[in-house]
């Protein structure tokens, strides 16, 4: 494999900093001065020492088709800034042709990697079948047992409901959020992290604003249709009852057929969701047209360890995870190093979009958002003061070229750098958007400039 085929660019490696501090520091090492006795392989490794405060140097490697890393610094961050620097030293304009040449890894480094591949190689077996030794009826008993606690803790929450409704939800603003956190430790304690997480997010909602009797509202009856939906289970088609039982908060493994495909990454982010972080990662396979999301997460202030940068393409297979409407999917069997190619996912118009995320409604009505690709948006801002995004100005809206149709973008996104990024790409010319879009508005998380061949633009 020619290695400069496959090195990543800047922007690739910089999506896999943990936060901007890392981006910064790992930035400052990009260089070739505080390295030594750098390389690379075509099977898809680099490595180097980096000086640092100490008299011995810090040992650095990257296995770039996970990509997975290894330093022997104390830094508790995942990627390291000596990762980051390293890749970032790789992926220069000169680091394929002497800064990091082609070489064999040396022993430190070659262990590791060995030590990675054989574990994977390990994981990659297929289990020893659950039915022995009466494996199998234990995992149906304890099943069994986590559906009755699920069975208590929507009954429970039914309860709550009900007497929030009956005492009007005037009572839910002076109640306080004490109320809320107390149900979700009930919650918790039936093992329904999902419901959990939703009722934490009704104590947010009394108090919120003009119109938060509306909302709360609204969610209640999102929450009494998941808890109705679990107790007539039995009746429910198949696929809906595993999308509740994911909604739940219900363990499911993956187990649709592999499917092969070269996938390109659309987006890469991550979110704090009360001790864990999750990260998110969009693909679109090339042959068969489809839109997965591959899930992974850190915990302790560490993040997940798998990353794949924005706008390569990898050769793998994923299995998909059950129910109505779900995109997850695991990742299996890689085939080849990650790399860039010009590869865009198919295109829709701002009104097919809406349709899409409304049909996607039909299947799973606790979605809040579904991943669609726009083609040939402007972003353009309202007219009129004191609108969404605040600033004196109105809000943001993605619209066609004609200007017939148009797509707000979400509040939580008119905050954030990559509106203003987008902006930049676009120049007031039409461009690709990939994103979420959902009830709050559309969130662009990735850009492709009008330019044929051009690179994708991560805005997460």
């Amino acid at each position: 494999m020619n290695q400069q085929g496959v090195r990543w660019t800047a922007d690739q490696v910089l999506a896999l900093a943990p936060d901007a501090a890392s981006r910064k520091a790992g930035s400052k090492l990009g260089a070739a001065g505080p390295w030594s006795e750098a390389g690379s392989s075509s099977a898809g490794a680099v490595w180097g020492l980096c000086k640092g405060s100490g008299s011995k140097p810090y040992q650095t490697v990257v296995d770039t088709t996970g990509p997975a890393y290894k330093c022997s610094c104390p830094s508790r961050k995942f990627p390291c800034k000596h990762a980051l620097g390293l890749l970032l030293l790789w992926a220069g304009p000169d680091g394929a042709d002497g800064t990091v040449p082609e070489a064999r890894p040396p022993e430190w480094a070659e262990q590791w990697l060995a030590d990675r591949r054989e574990r994977a190689a390990e994981q990659d077996e297929p289990a020893p079948s659950a039915g022995k030794g009466g494996e199998a009826e234990g995992a149906r008993r304890r099943a069994e047992r986590r559906a009755e606690r699920a069975t208590a803790g929507a009954t429970e929450l039914e309860q709550r409901l009900t007497d929030l409704l009956r005492g009007g939800l005037a009572g839910a603003e002076s109640a306080g959020y004490e109320m809320w956190e107390e149900t979700a430790r009930r919650m918790v304690d039936a093992q329904v992290p999902g419901l959990a997480s939703r009722v934490q997010e009704l104590g947010s909602i009394p108090g919120s604003g003009a119109g938060w009797p509306v909302r709360l509202l609204e969610e209640c009856a999102l929450l009494h249709l998941l808890d109705q939906a679990w107790l007539r289970r039995e009746q429910l088609p198949g696929p809906l009852a595993a999308t509740v039982r994911t909604r739940l908060g219900l363990p499911v493994s993956a187990g649709g057929p592999p499917v092969r495909d070269q996938w390109l990454v659309l987006a890469q982010y991550d979110s704090a969701e009360g001790k864990l972080t999750t990260r998110r990662i969009w693909l679109y396979g090339e042959e068969s047209g489809r839109t997965a999301l591959l899930l992974s997460f850190g915990a302790a202030g560490r993040a997940p360890e798998l990353a794949l940068p924005v706008g390569l393409v990898l050769d793998a297979e994923l299995s998909s995870y059950p129910g109505a409407g779900q995109l997850r999917a695991a990742l299996g069997e890689r085939f080849a190093v990650p790399e860039p190619r010009p590869l865009r996912p198919t295109t829709l118009d701002v009104a097919d979009a809406t349709a899409a995320y409304g049909i996607a409604l039909r299947d799973d009505p606790w979605l809040e958002s579904w991943p669609v690709t726009l083609g040939g948006v402007v972003p353009v801002q309202e007219e009129g003061g004191g609108g969404r995004g605040g600033g004196g100005g109105g809000g943001w809206q993605l619209a066609d070229a004609d200007g017939k149709f148009a797509l707000p973008v979400a509040d939580k996104a008119v905050s954030r750098p990559g509106l203003w990024k987008l902006v930049a790409i676009s120049g007031g010319a039409p461009v690709t958007v990939f994103g979420e879009c959902g009830h709050g508005g559309f969130t662009p998380l990735t850009a492709w400039p009008a330019e044929p061949g051009a690179e994708a633009i991560s805005l997460s």
